[in-house]
């Protein structure tokens, strides 16, 4: 039984993954789209300018997902083609590496034909700066920084949690991952409400951003990328960023393409000022279809790891734990009584001892392996697709 749920994560995580690449995100009703709504609907409930009613409602809007995920699992642990349908179903609903991709690439046709106003327009469906006065590089810089991140956030964080845990981590990485980016930002309303949201993102992301980092250095030959010089980009620049996270995928994918990222960003009514990650010059049109094809590569990657965990790791740590219990209920068996008084010994050194007999303790039942988430203000998409900038 075991065996029969790994291989329906595996499968499910495989199938959503497929879907996601050909079809994309869902056109309606997507249900990301509906969690925001219910979120944003939560939010002016119990809204207090203060952490602690930012954390009850983290807690409520990230919990239901998670809880539905449970649900979902146990009713479907003797049922494996229902439970890879809905790890299926669940994966295609999470991920977003197609439209990622798809947005960097009509950026790029933008700005080789030279129609900046176009290109300006485009620019929300990535971010949250304002673009009324980038210029071709700026639009540039903006488009790999996204994809850079967003290759983590919206293709290895939530194929890691689905590896990791199955159902219930696919739905509760994108709900944490969306409220990070309704409400885990700098900005009057959300300063101390949004903090704990964006904390549990950060969170969250920590093994996924720095996976993220060093596959894109793996592939980086895809796109005709330096792979010795994303790694050393990538070892001297990725702690530079002031998230925890971002940096590690914008500094690999800036060493990657041989391009400068950073600098001063600006959105509506604020502005920042990022050190720069990188040597090369400034991000043009050309490189935005070589950060496209590295996200496509990394994505491939991240998903033949996430869908052998389950058939590996998950099963050598399921047999370790039952190895352990083995040998636990067999230490016990040693030292018990059979029989139904009480029995007295002496040990090496002389003390005496006892073991209380009650006949031949039952064998406890091994337990099940492992089975198989900008600064600026998130939003989410008429598709349902919450994008993020780079970093918070």
């Amino acid at each position: 039984m075991r065996q029969a749920t790994a291989m329906a994560n595996a499968a499910g995580l495989v199938t959503g993954y497929a879907l996601d690449a050909l079809l994309g995100d869902p056109r309606q009703w997507h249900p990301v789209a509906g969690f925001g709504r219910a979120a944003g609907a939560l939010e002016q409930r119990i809204y207090r300018p203060n952490r602690s009613a930012g954390a009850a409602f983290t807690v409520l809007a990230v919990g239901a997902p998670v809880l539905l995920g449970v649900a979902a699992t146990l009713a479907t642990r003797r049922r494996p083609v229902a439970r890879a349908a809905l790890v299926a179903a669940g994966t295609w609903t999470v991920l977003g590496g197609r439209t990622l991709r798809h947005e960097s690439t009509v950026m790029a046709r933008a700005l080789r034909d030279g129609d900046l106003p176009a290109a300006r327009g485009r620019l929300n469906h990535l971010c949250g700066r304002d673009p009324a006065t980038l210029d071709e590089p700026e639009l540039a810089r903006a488009t790999v920084e996204s994809v850079a991140e967003n290759t983590s956030d919206a293709v290895v964080a939530p194929l890691t949690w689905g590896a990791l845990a199955g159902l219930p981590g696919l739905l509760g990485y994108r709900a944490a991952n969306t409220l990070d980016a309704m409400v885990g930002h700098r900005s009057p309303r959300y300063a101390r409400f949004g903090t704990p949201a964006a904390r549990l993102d950060d969170l969250l992301n920590l093994v996924p951003a720095r996976l993220t980092g060093l596959l894109t250095i793996a592939v980086a030959p895809a796109a005709d990328g330096d792979r010795r010089a994303a790694w050393r980009i990538w070892r001297r620049d990725r702690n530079d960023h002031p998230s925890p996270n971002a940096g590690q995928c914008e500094a690999a994918m800036a060493g990657a393409l041989g391009v400068r990222l950073g600098g001063r960003n600006v959105y509506f009514g604020r502005s920042e000022t990022r050190p720069f990650l990188g040597d090369g010059p400034r991000p043009e049109a050309r490189h935005l279809d070589r950060a496209a094809r590295i996200s496509g590569a990394v994505g491939l990657v991240a998903l033949g790891l996430a869908a052998a965990y389950p058939l590996t790791v998950g099963r050598l740590v399921g047999a370790a734990a039952r190895s352990v219990l083995r040998h636990v209920a067999a230490a016990g068996t040693r030292h018990g009584s059979t029989g139904g008084g009480t029995r007295h010994g002496v040990m090496g050194g002389g003390t005496a001892y006892r073991a209380v007999g009650g006949g031949a303790r039952r064998r406890p039942t091994p337990g099940a392996g492992l089975a198989s988430g900008d600064g600026a203000a998130g939003r989410v998409g008429a598709a349902g697709r919450v994008w993020r900038g780079s970093g918070r």
